[in-house]
């Protein structure tokens, strides 16, 4: 979106954005590749700008290895970028920290936005205890050798929670919370005698145990039967509404999408190619790719209201080694034209807080973000 610091600093309710965000893995060579000077470089994230609104679920949405889990890791703390920054508004508390340990920051209406991947030491440590994750896989994700308790308290010993009877206390309160109830009977349970759903109810404990205000759910229900995705979907929202959380939700699932998110960022191959509420990306997909993905997924609405026409697109994601130049989606794209070919489209405002980075909208104005 090219991001401008102006736009940041006018605003009151961002509580994350990422500037011109990139993320790199450099792959091991052969001797020829050596000899040559040939790089091999994965492009997992490739010049992202987001915001991320206070109090809302905002949705990152695409095919596997368009490089949406990379950005959620990114958002977490657990990769720092390769270029681009991403900026946090913390608590009070965790506001003057950062400001001792003289990490940099933008002024904003809302407070001040710092930059997370210059924190270090105590500052990192109470950063993270604000931003959490909830993993993919139910399953591999708690170690099996650990007791639900276990699991649920070592973030607490970690972040210096010295009290044995405050810990117990705190974990049964999350055990409640998630409605894994009465908590006394999971307590010394093992992962491998809880379902699938119970031991994603547990995850959702250990992010939020701590009190976060932000959380990153990595496809959190992508793993269940179907019949327990809604439960663990309305939990996930009455969590947010009690405890005044903010998401970033990803999935590959759009009826999921529609579900929980406000927001919408359609990723393709390290970049975001749409973003928008909601009921715009559904109803007025302005992007080839997210008209696509909306074609392809079965209607649960039984009046047809995401009925569009089938886009053609042809063949598979291609590679983040080799990212096609101008629009990167022009290879599989059936409405291609030569200057796609060429020139990376900028945004365009094609909606109320609605932007597609596609050719086909250029009559429409490009937007400043």
């Amino acid at each position: 979106m090219g991001i401008k610091i102006e736009e940041l600093s006018s605003r009151d309710d961002i509580i994350l954005a990422g500037i011109g965000v990139k993320m790199y893995f450099s792959l091991a060579r052969s001797i020829s590749e050596i000899l040559a000077r040939k790089s091999r470089v994965v492009k997992a994230v490739d010049g992202v700008d987001i915001l991320i609104e206070k109090g809302k679920v905002t949705c990152l949405v695409g095919e596997s290895g368009c490089g949406k889990t990379t950005l959620g890791k990114l958002i977490v703390g657990l990769y720092r970028p390769t270029e681009g920054s991403i900026v946090y508004r913390p608590s009070d508390e965790l506001s003057k920290v950062l400001l001792d340990a003289g990490v940099p920051y933008i002024e904003s209406k809302g407070g001040l936005l710092f930059d997370m991947a210059k924190a270090r030491g105590r500052a990192l440590k109470m950063l993270r205890r604000e931003i959490q994750i909830v993993f993919q896989d139910p399953y591999g994700s708690l170690n099996p050798r650990m007791t639900i308790k276990d699991i649920l308290e070592e973030p607490l010993i970690i972040h210096g929670y010295k009290d044995e009877k405050e810990r117990l206390e705190m974990v049964i309160k999350a055990l409640e919370d998630v409605k894994l109830t009465p908590p006394e009977e999971f307590l010394y349970r093992y992962p491998f005698q809880l379902s699938g759903g119970q031991r994603q109810r547990v995850n959702i404990a250990r992010a939020i145990i701590l009190g976060p205000r932000l959380v990153v759910a990595d496809e959190p229900v992508s793993m269940l039967d179907v019949s327990i995705r809604a439960e663990i979907l309305k939990l996930m929202l009455d969590l947010k509404e009690r405890r005044n959380l903010t998401y970033v939700f990803i999935t590959h699932d759009l009826a999921v999408a529609s579900i929980i998110c406000d927001y919408i960022n359609v990723m393709y191959l390290g970049r975001i190619v749409e973003y928008g509420p909601t009921d715009e990306i559904l109803l007025k997909p302005k992007h080839p790719y997210t008209q696509a993905l909306i074609a392809a997924v079965p209607s649960p609405d039984p009046k047809g209201r995401w009925r569009i026409k089938e886009v053609p697109i042809i063949g598979e994601i291609p590679s983040a080694l080799s990212i096609p130049p101008g629009c990167r989606f022009h290879p599989r794209c059936p409405y291609a034209m030569e200057k796609c070919k060429i020139n990376d489209p900028p945004y365009f405002e094609v909606g109320y807080k609605h932007l597609s980075a596609c050719w086909l909208n250029e009559g429409e104005k490009v937007a400043k973000i």
